[in-house]
């Protein structure tokens, strides 16, 4: 994003500058990556231009309404927050704009879903009464990723990648912990903007703010000062065309963002570490047993986002005989396989099964399903291909809970006969179970949403995991242990094998002869 300004403000090294430059003394101040570089700085700031076009983008504002900021703050704020809306191209298909203030509690003035004209916002703006509390900024942003960018509130599905932003504004130190949940939101692929106003902690500001910090962490010394990140915050939406411009390199599809683009993949196929090119599990071969758990604690509509969920991730892989095989076993106080690993070839087939699973309600026994996974469900009879073969066993157990019985014997089991195991928590699901149930390290194999509904965002994670890497299983040809190669290659093995144990038990023989001579000698 860098340099890609509407309207470069030169007044901006004075005023608004990221907080690293305001750092050095006035005598040493170097160019802000927001202002034009050498040569270019004389640019005059012009009157607002006509509105950003700047595609799909879901933009909340959370703005801090303690009670350090003065009423004629406040009632800055308001022109603030009034005017950058009537710079944005706002309506259902375009910007959704919502707004939340916060102090010791969190409010929401409207929702994105709220209004699709500037005129509507303007009066909810211009109506919002201060909470004039404490400076709960975590709670805030808590609220901002787990409600504000919600689909009920009316942000657009995470499949859509409509950019979400959110731009917290705030005057003082936050009384609660920031780092953790703008960790989990940025995770959660929402961008966030830290503009610190007078009192503002830059510490607090760089633990909130996406990297990169420079573009990302504003401070203005006063809230009459505002309205220049306003602009600055304009310009960066002003966006053009940066696919066609900047020559994207990607392999399927280049999305243009405010400021900046990104590459994507067509469906089955994931990003490459390059952020350009595309793998599929095309190339790879994995027999993969889906644990779901089935116990009354899930609730039937939860148990129909989780089987949307299971198919979200069939879509990614290549189903086939030969690639992918896929089974799903459910489990309660019971365990229930649904399918088998070879009883569906394609995608298609496999979806349709996963979406007549009925429900079983009742209990938690992970442990036993843990068991019947590692006894049945990975047997050839079951469809699980032969392990001469080596074809990758991969086990993935969704909870929402802590089991009834114990999970310690199976899940430790499972990864001595080679399963690599893949837990994903929802809701009250028990970290140390967890962490028991997946492989190591944790921090690849483990996954956890606070509810069901937000499950989605686990899919990349999962993605990048569960597909085989290339040059690991990705293009490994399976062959019979039956054809010529093999057989020779089996035999050579065998051969060399069978030489060093004639070696080995040769030396050992002469140790025992020496040993009884020994013996023979001292009688």
């Amino acid at each position: 994003m860098r340099g890609l300004l509407c309207r470069p403000l030169a007044m901006l090294l004075l005023f608004l500058q990221p907080w690293e430059t305001q750092l050095q003394s006035a005598g040493e101040l170097r160019p802000s990556p927001l202002q034009p570089e050498e040569g270019r700085g004389r640019s005059q700031a012009r009157p607002a231009g006509p509105r950003c076009h700047t595609g799909p983008l879901d933009l909340v504002f959370v703005i801090d309404s303690s009670r350090s900021v003065r009423p004629f703050e406040f009632e800055t704020m308001r022109q603030f927050l009034v005017g950058l809306v009537r710079s944005l191209d706002v309506g259902r298909n375009a910007t959704r704009v919502g707004v939340i203030q916060y102090s010791s509690q969190v409010q929401s003035v409207f929702p994105l879903r709220a209004f699709s004209h500037r005129e509507d916002m303007e009066r909810a703006i211009r109506e919002l009464v201060p909470l004039a509390q404490g400076t709960m900024t975590g709670l805030a942003i808590q609220y901002a990723m787990n409600v504000a960018f919600s689909e009920a509130e009316g942000a657009r599905p995470p499949e859509e990648r409509v950019p979400r932003v959110a731009v917290i504004v705030t005057d003082g130190r936050p009384q609660d912990r920031v780092a953790e949940v703008a960790a989990q939101a940025r995770a959660r692929g929402i961008e966030i903007y830290a503009v610190g106003v007078q009192r503002a902690d830059v510490g607090s500001l760089r633990a909130m703010a996406s990297p990169p910090l420079d573009e990302h962490v504003f401070l203005v010394e006063s809230f009459d000062r505002i309205q220049e990140f306003g602009q600055q915050f304009q310009g960066r939406l002003c966006g053009k065309d940066l696919c066609a411009e900047w020559g994207h390199g990607c392999q399927h599809q280049c999305v243009n963002a405010p400021g900046t683009f990104y590459c994507v993949c067509n469906s089955g196929y994931r990003l490459a570490a390059d952020k350009k090119r595309c793998l599929g599990c095309r190339e790879g071969h994995v027999d993969l047993v889906l644990l779901v758990d089935g116990s009354k604690s899930v609730r039937p509509q939860n148990f129909e986002l989780v089987k949307r969920f299971v198919n979200q991730i069939v879509d990614f892989l290549d189903v086939s005989p030969e690639g992918t095989r896929i089974g799903l076993v459910q489990f309660s106080s019971r365990v229930r396989t649904e399918f088998p690993l070879g009883r569906y070839g394609t995608a298609a087939e496999v979806k349709q099964a996963v979406l007549a699973v009925e429900y079983m309600e009742r209990g938690t026994m992970t442990g036993l399903a843990l068991r019947h996974m590692v006894e049945h469900s990975f047997s050839e009879a079951q469809g699980a291909r032969p392990r001469v073969l080596n074809v990758p066993r991969v086990g993935l157990v969704f909870t929402d809970g802590r089991s009834q019985d114990d999970i310690s014997v199976w899940a430790a089991r499972a990864k001595e006969e080679g399963i690599v195991m893949y837990a994903v928590g929802v809701g009250k699901a028990v970290e140390e179970e967890l962490r028991q149930i997946a492989s190591e390290p944790a921090e690849l194999h483990v996954s956890y949403s606070p509810d069901f509904s937000t499950m989605t965002h686990l899919l990349e994670n999962l993605k990048g995991s569960i597909c085989p890497e290339e040059g690991i299983s990705a293009g490994t040809e399976l062959r019979s242990p039956c054809e010529c190669e093999s057989l020779v290659e089996f035999q050579d093995r065998t051969l060399g094998a069978l030489e060093s144990l004639t070696r080995n038990l040769a030396g050992l023989t002469a140790r025992l002869e020496n040993l009884e001579n020994q013996l023979a000698s001292q009688k």
